[in-house]
C-alpha cells in the first residue's frame, strides 16, 4: 500500500493580491487556479455538517444550531502536493474547493440528490451521540450509488461530535465492520475542537487529485468529463453523463 503525506498551504497566505474568493460565491477568475473541485457534505440533519464546513473554512465553531435550508457552500484555496513513500513529489496544483453544505432533512432530499453528479468527493457525516443517524448513513450510500457521478464515488466517513465522549451511543466495533462492508475510509471528527477536520477533508483532496492527475496524464480526461477555461481545467462542467465509467477507471 502506498502511503501519502499532504502538503496544504492557504491561498491567502499567498501574495495572491485582489484574487482571494468571497465566501458564498465565486468571484475568482480562471488564472487564479487550476482546478475547482467540489465537495458534497452528506448526513442527517443535526450531524453537525454546517459546523465542520465552517470549522475547516474558518477555523471557527457557533455554538447556536442553526439548520441548513436547501443547499449552502463555504470555499477555501489550498496549494495541494502529493508525496509518496519513495520521496517523490507531485506537482503542485492550486485548488479552489468549494464545499457544499446539504439539508438533510427528508423533504429537501430531492434538491439534495440534484447535486450529486456535480461532486467530485463526499463527505459523509453521523453524529457519534446518534445513533440513529450512523444506521442511516446506508440510506446516504444507497443515495450515492444513484446519483453520483460513478459508480464508486469516492467517499470519507467521518463520525462528528467526537468531543462528547460520555455521550457516545456509537461504538468502534459497529463502526469497523460498517467501514469494512463497505470499503470506507472513516475519520472522528470535532467540529467543536477541530480535532479530525482537516484530516478528513486534506484525505480526500488527496485521493481525488491523484485520480484526477492520473487522468489527464493518461489522456483519459476528455471533453466528456471536464471543460477547459483557457488552460485551466473545472472538472465539475460535465457535459455528457452516458459512460460515467470514465471517470471512475482513472
Amino acid at each position: 500500500m502506498i502511503h501519502f503525506s499532504f502538503f496544504f498551504l492557504i491561498f491567502s497566505d499567498l501574495d495572491m493580491g485582489d484574487s482571494a474568493p468571497s465566501i458564498g460565491g465565486n468571484t475568482c477568475g480562471p488564472a487564479d487556479y487550476d482546478y475547482l473541485i467540489k465537495f458534497l457534505a452528506l448526513g442527517d440533519a443535526g450531524v453537525g455538517k454546517t459546523s465542520f464546513l465552517f470549522q475547516y473554512t474558518d477555523n471557527t465553531f457557533n455554538t447556536k444550531f442553526i439548520s441548513t435550508v436547501g443547499i449552502d457552500f463555504r470555499e477555501k484555496r489550498v496549494v495541494h502536493r502529493v508525496q509518496a513513500i519513495d520521496g517523490t513529489i507531485g506537482r503542485s496544483q492550486r485548488i479552489h474547493l468549494q464545499l457544499w453544505d446539504t439539508a438533510g432533512q427528508e423533504r429537501f432530499r430531492s434538491l439534495t440528490t440534484a447535486f450529486f453528479r456535480d461532486a467530485m468527493g463526499f463527505l459523509l457525516l453521523f453524529d457519534l451521540t446518534n445513533e440513529q443517524s450512523f444506521l442511516n448513513t446506508r440510506n446516504w450510500l444507497t443515495q450515492l450509488q444513484m446519483h453520483a457521478y460513478c459508480d464508486n464515488p469516492d467517499i470519507v466517513l467521518i463520525g462528528n461530535k467526537a468531543d462528547l465522549e460520555d455521550k457516545r451511543k456509537v461504538s468502534e466495533e459497529q463502526i469497523q465492520d460498517f467501514t469494512e462492508k463497505y470499503n470506507l475510509v472513516y475519520f472522528e471528527a470535532s467540529a467543536a475542537t477541530g480535532q479530525g477536520v482537516a484530516k478528513a477533508v486534506e484525505y480526500l483532496l488527496d485521493k481525488v487529485m491523484i485520480s484526477m492527475e492520473q487522468c489527464v496524464d493518461k489522456g483519459k480526461l476528455s471533453r466528456k468529463m471536464g471543460r477547459f477555461v483557457g488552460n485551466k481545467l473545472n472538472v465539475t462542467e460535465i457535459d455528457s453523463l452516458d459512460n460515467r465509467s470514465n471517470w471512475c477507471g482513472c
